[in-house]
């Protein structure tokens, strides 16, 4: 098992699904106000899918793709590991109706990869990607920071590497220290520092703009939730993302800021809230460095982008 994986912790579920979770998962969805058979798809993530017993697997795409041959679904999307993938699953999966996968790829470093018990290398990552590709499927890549041996420098090769494979999504997980994992014994004998909630939030901040720049969109930052008392340290936030896309904000309105004074900043209405920072962090910020600033909404200017007018 990997250093840092309790998939228990991370989903809170005890046991894997069965034909019925499935049933149940999807009468639960159809019932949601914001449902829609044409973007709604059966997801069978936290762990390596492909991986699991075939006859297991079998039974779970069977009902699953009864759901998208009735019109309810409009397709399935899976995790899996990067070693897990060949021609051979491939062609099963597309004959189920799987329509995306996601390699848990998690660093383009084979020492990292190695240090973290990964069981995979980093040219697995590459070919399993460029085999989805081959066949049809939506790629999405996860990455995580923060991992056992890994650097700054490491994560910015890693988020470079991903851009050459031109995956159809990215999620970025910083590394949390969770019990009964390998990690968890290296933190207690000290060989393990994590990152600080600002040390990830600076490096994810940079990989966010740097996927924003190659056209692809980062789909989930930060883990949504943890199993209660499952903690044990680092950089795990309720609104995690939500800071990383706020540090982008600060960094790019100090760049137009350039004399002191009152200002009226102007962002789109969606991300006022990220413009101000939690608990009005930013605003404060800029105001003990002499720029007096609210905020207001523009819905003509894109994302990540500033018009500054002085007061």
């Amino acid at each position: 098992m990997c250093s840092f994986c309790n998939q228990r912790h991370i989903t809170g579920k005890k046991t894997p699904p069965n034909v019925q979770d499935v049933i149940n998962s999807v009468n639960v969805a159809i019932q949601s106000k914001n449902y829609d058979p044409l973007t709604t798809e059966i997801a069978f993530f936290g762990g390596s899918f492909t991986a699991i017993n075939r006859n297991y697997m079998l039974r779970l795409l069977k009902v699953a793709y009864k759901f998208v041959c009735d019109g309810i679904v409009s397709g399935i999307r899976i995790s899996t590991r990067p070693d897990s993938i060949d021609e051979e699953i491939l062609f099963l999966l597309k004959q189920y109706g799987v329509t995306s996968i996601e390699l848990g790829a998690q660093s383009l470093n084979d020492t990292v990869l190695m240090l973290n018990n990964r069981g995979h290398s980093a040219r697995d990552v590459i070919n399993s990607s460029n085999l989805i590709k081959k066949h049809g499927f939506s790629l999405g890549l996860q990455m995580m920071t923060g991992l056992f041996g890994d650097t700054y420098e490491n994560s910015i090769y890693t988020a470079n590497e991903i851009i050459k494979l031109r995956p159809d999504t990215v999620r970025i997980y910083p590394t949390i220290v969770l019990k009964n994992t390998d990690l968890a014994a290296l933190y207690d004998d000290k060989k393990y520092k994590p990152q600080t909630i600002d040390e990830a939030v600076e490096l994810c901040s940079e990989l966010l703009i740097m996927f924003k720049d190659a056209n692809i969109k980062v789909i989930r930052l930060g883990l949504h939730s943890i199993e209660d008392n499952s903690y044990i340290a680092g950089p795990w936030h309720p609104a995690f993302s939500e800071l990383c896309y706020s540090k982008i904000y600060l960094k790019n309105v100090k760049k137009l800021l350039l004399q002191e004074g009152k200002y009226t900043l102007y962002v789109n209405k969606s991300n006022i809230s990220k413009m101000i920072g939690q608990n009005k962090c930013n605003i404060t910020l800029l105001k003990k460095i002499g720029f007096d600033c609210i905020v207001k909404g523009d819905d003509e200017l894109p994302e990540y982008d500033i018009r500054v007018e002085r007061r």
